[in-house]
């Protein structure tokens, strides 16, 4: 407990104090914000605005996890590794589309495939250690080779047909989940402050998911066994949770309307990563759509656009896409968008800790 707190204070704190060197650094390098010409027209005076904020937000993570665990006295656990890992491995891909776009001078970085190559790389790399390597007191992997709705899923068993092809089908399945969250943060992030309250919301779950399980957990002597967890090292991926929520509000601060710096892909596929890492980790993998519902609503509106733009050749659903850009398009003012876009984030976080709850309620 003493880790989160502190992890997840020196990470507010870290980014909150610190954020305004960063902006003017970046102003200095000239890693300035560019915007797409078919975008409303009020985004045009944010030209220029200091991006690739996700580098300030990752260092706040993983210097508030390792402060909480020297001052705390916990050991390090694969867990926790495990989520930085996924979050710096696609910040770092974020970067680069980031860097890309300031180089060349435009709002195009890298192609489309290169991310997602990139992405898969994480991916995969993140499944072989989550897979293969044991940790914890309990010798158990990070991962479990079901899927997993609220926990794991006795019939959805991946390595039924053996080792070899359940690793190969369970890389899929990361990588599936992994591409998924860490683009559908990347498509909300596209006014202030919206991806990174609604990230707060959707990674401050995973706090009491986490210390819930690790409450919970099979092998403490307060759970009720029917409804215990076998979730490897989870009260660490409560503390990961908390040094990025903790980062994320900090952030915040600088990121609100009107924005002073923003998350770029360096941030948003860094969060979206850990979404997906925590989601797994935790055994809630199916969970994640309800938590992460808000990223799955703007990203389906891409989808449904294009694929109705295609089937009636030229017609469209929304005035613009994703969604959050057609509701501006009708009129309604940035700040407007962005909190009701909030209140409907939190709603879906609020109906996954429900169903989380209500589950361990049904078998206790």
């Amino acid at each position: 407990m003493i880790a989160l707190l502190i992890g997840g204070g020196v990470s507010l704190v870290f980014t909150l104090l610190l954020t305004p060197l960063f902006i003017k650094l970046f102003h200095r390098l000239g890693w300035g914000q560019f915007i797409r010409s078919d975008g409303p027209q009020s985004h045009h005076t944010k030209r220029g605005t200091a991006t690739m904020g996700g580098t300030v937000l990752i260092l706040g993570t993983v210097l508030g996890y390792f402060v909480g665990h020297i001052v705390g006295g916990d050991p390090l656990t694969l867990s926790g590794m495990l989520v930085l890992l996924m979050m710096v491995g696609l910040g770092f891909v974020g970067f680069l589309d980031d860097f890309t776009k300031v180089r060349r001078q435009r709002s195009l970085g890298l192609t489309g495939w290169a991310k997602i190559l990139g992405q898969v790389i994480v991916a995969v790399v993140f499944a072989a250690l989550a897979l293969s390597i044991h940790n914890g007191p309990h010798a158990m992997s990070a991962a479990s080779h079901f899927i997993s709705g609220v926990r794991d899923i006795p019939w959805l068993n991946l390595f039924v047909f053996g080792p070899i092809v359940g690793g190969i089908a369970f890389a899929i399945w990361v990588t599936l989940i992994t591409v998924s969250a860490s683009n559908g943060v990347n498509v909300a992030d596209g006014l202030d402050g919206l991806a990174t309250g609604a990230s707060i919301l959707a990674l401050g779950s995973y706090i009491f998911i986490g210390f819930w399980q690790s409450n919970q957990s099979c092998f403490s002597l307060r759970a009720v066994h029917a409804a215990c967890y076998n979730t490897t090292n989870p009260l660490d991926l409560a503390v990961v949770a908390a040094c990025i929520s903790g980062g994320l509000i900090g952030f915040l601060w600088w990121n609100t309307s009107p924005a002073q710096i923003f998350l770029g892909d360096t941030g948003s596929l860094g969060l979206g990563g850990a979404l997906a890492a925590l989601a797994i980790l935790s055994r809630t993998e199916l969970l994640l759509v309800l938590i992460g519902g808000l990223f799955l609503v703007v990203t389906g509106s891409v989808i449904l656009q294009r694929i109705y733009f295609k089937l009636t050749h030229g017609k469209r659903i929304f005035l613009m896409s994703p969604l959050h850009h057609h509701f501006e398009l009708k009129g309604w003012a940035e700040v407007t968008v962005v909190v009701r876009f909030w209140i409907i984030a939190g709603l879906f976080v609020a109906a996954g800790i429900g169903v989380f709850y209500l589950e361990w309620i049904s078998k206790s």
